[in-house]
C-alpha cells in the first residue's frame, strides 16, 4: 500500500531500524537518527540502493520525483544505473548540464563496459580521466569540435606516448557515439580526426615459432632447478597456452580434473572460458595437488600461500635458464607459438584455434563467442598439441 503524508510523519522511530514501503522500490528507512528516503533496483543482475532524501527536508512527493528521474534512467537504451549517474553529476562540479562530456563518459564507461574486465575499464577511464576531463570535461558534448578534441590529443602526442594517443582518442569516440544514441550530440567528431595521428607499430610479444626452438625451449623447461610451483606451471603453460595472468590465478575450483576439463573468466575480455585439458596436462595438475591442493590457488605464492605465484615468476625463470624476454620468448609468446604451429605445422583450422585462445572473433552469421563451440575438435587438437610437444622432447634428447 502506497505511503501518506501523514503515515510518515507519524512513523516513530523504535530501538532497530525499519522500512515502510511506498511502492516500486521506493521506502521510507526509519532509524532513532532520522527517517531516511531510499530507492531498491537492480543494474547488471546486482542489488543497488540510492539514497533520495532525509525527511522532512525530502517530503514524501519529492522522493516520488526523484524515484521518477532513478527510473527514468534505468528505461534508457542503454540503461543508465542511478547511482553512477549521481557520481557523475557530483564529479563535474564545474558543469552547468547534464550533458558535459565528462557526465557521459562516466556514464558510458560505467554502462558500456559492463562486459569488460576491471582492469581494462579502469584504464579506459584513466585515460579519459587524466588527459581529457581538465580540458573538456565541463564544456557541453554538444559544442565540442575536432580541432577541441585534437589538443587535448596532441598533447599526449607530445609526450611520445602515441599509442597512448590512439587509445584516447579511441575512447573519446565512443563517447561521442554514446551521446548521440542518447540523444545529445548530433555527431561523433572525431571521425573528422582520422589520419590526424602517426601510426603506432604493434608490439607483439617475444616467441618461438620453429618446432627446434621449441625443442630446445621444452628440454630447458625440463631441467629447470627452481622451484616445483613454477617449474609446473612453466611445463603446463605451453600445454595450455593462455594468458600468464589466467594461468598463475588457476583456481583448483575452477578444474575438473576427472572432465580433463578448466573453466575460468578470462581477465581481458571477461567471459566464460572452457580449456580441455590433454593427459599431459592433467598428469601436471595432480602432480601439484599434493602441494596446493588444500588452497584456492594451483600455484601458489612462495611467501604467502594464500596469494597466487607472482605476476613475474614466469618470465624470471626464462631469464634464469638465459632466454632473452624482450627478443626471444615471454611467458605470453606460448599463446603465438601455439597458434603458429598448430596452424602452419598441424593444419587446424584458424577459427577453432582462436576460439581456444578465447579470441572474441564473431563468425560468418554475426554469432558472439561461445565456450563450447568446436569443442570436440578443440579437445582433438589439445590432445594432439600436448603429443606434438612431446614428440619434440624426445626427438631433442
Amino acid at each position: 500500500m502506497a505511503l501518506t503524508d501523514l503515515a510518515v510523519k507519524n512513523a516513530d522511530p523504535k530501538p532497530k531500524p525499519y522500512k515502510l514501503t511506498d511502492g516500486n522500490g521506493l521506502y521510507l528507512l526509519i532509524k532513532p537518527s532520522g527517517k531516511y528516503w531510499r530507492f531498491d533496483y537492480r543494474f547488471n543482475y546486482k542489488r543497488k540502493t540510492l539514497a533520495l532524501g532525509v525527511y522532512p527536508d525530502t517530503t514524501l512527493a519529492h522522493a516520488r520525483e526523484k524515484l521518477d528521474k532513478a527510473r527514468k534512467l534505468l528505461a534508457n537504451d542503454p540503461p543508465v544505473d542511478p547511482g553512477e549517474n549521481r557520481k557523475a553529476e557530483r564529479a563535474s562540479r564545474t558543469a552547468k548540464n547534464e550533458s558535459c562530456f565528462e557526465v557521459i563518459a562516466r556514464e558510458w564507461v560505467a554502462s558500456y563496459m559492463l562486459n569488460k574486465s576491471d582492469l581494462h575499464r579502469q584504464r579506459v577511464f584513466r585515460r579519459l580521466e587524466v588527459f581529457m576531463f581538465p580540458w573538456i570535461g565541463a564544456v557541453s558534448i554538444d559544442q565540442l569540435t575536432a580541432p577541441e578534441i585534437l589538443k587535448c590529443i596532441r598533447r599526449i602526442q607530445a609526450q611520445n606516448k602515441i599509442e597512448t594517443a590512439h587509445r584516447t582518442l579511441q575512447a573519446t569516440g565512443q563517447v561521442f557515439r554514446y551521446a548521440v544514441q542518447t540523444g545529445r550530440a548530433i555527431r561523433d567528431v572525431t571521425h573528422d580526426l582520422r589520419g590526424a595521428l602517426p601510426s603506432h607499430n604493434v608490439k607483439h610479444m617475444a616467441s618461438f615459432t620453429e618446432p627446434e626452438q621449441v625443442a630446445q625451449l621444452l628440454k630447458a623447461i625440463e631441467g629447470f632447478t627452481g622451484s616445483f610451483t613454477v617449474q609446473t606451471a612453466l611445463r603446463l603453460a605451453p600445454l595450455v597456452f593462455v594468458r600468464p595472468s589466467e594461468l598463475r590465478k588457476a583456481r583448483w575450483a575452477d578444474i575438473d580434473l576427472e572432465k580433463k576439463e578448466w573453466r575460468f573468466r578470462v581477465s581481458k575480455t571477461n567471459i566464460d572460458h572452457l580449456v580441455p585439458l590433454s593427459t599431459q596436462a592433467v598428469e601436471l595438475l595432480e602432480g601439484i595437488k599434493p602441494v596446493s591442493g588444500h588452497g584456492e590457488w594451483v600455484f601458489m605464492g612462495g611467501h604467502d600461500p594464500k596469494k597466487p605465484m607472482s605476476a613475474a615468476a614466469i618470465n624470471a625463470a626464462l631469464k634464469r635458464m638465459g632466454y632473452n624476454t624482450q627478443t626471444e620468448i615471454t611467458g605470453h609468446g606460448f599463446r603465438a607459438m601455439a597458434r603458429t604451429i598448430l596452424h602452419e605445422r598441424l593444419n587446424f583450422d584458424p577459427y577453432v584455434i582462436e576460439h581456444q585462445l578465447a579470441h572474441k572473433v564473431p563468425d560468418a552469421l554475426g554469432a558472439a563467442y561461445n565456450r563450447t563451440k568446436f569443442i570436440e575438435q578443440r579437445k582433438d587438437m589439445m590432445q594432439k598439441w600436448a603429443d606434438f610437444l612431446t614428440y619434440l622432447v624426445i626427438r631433442a634428447v
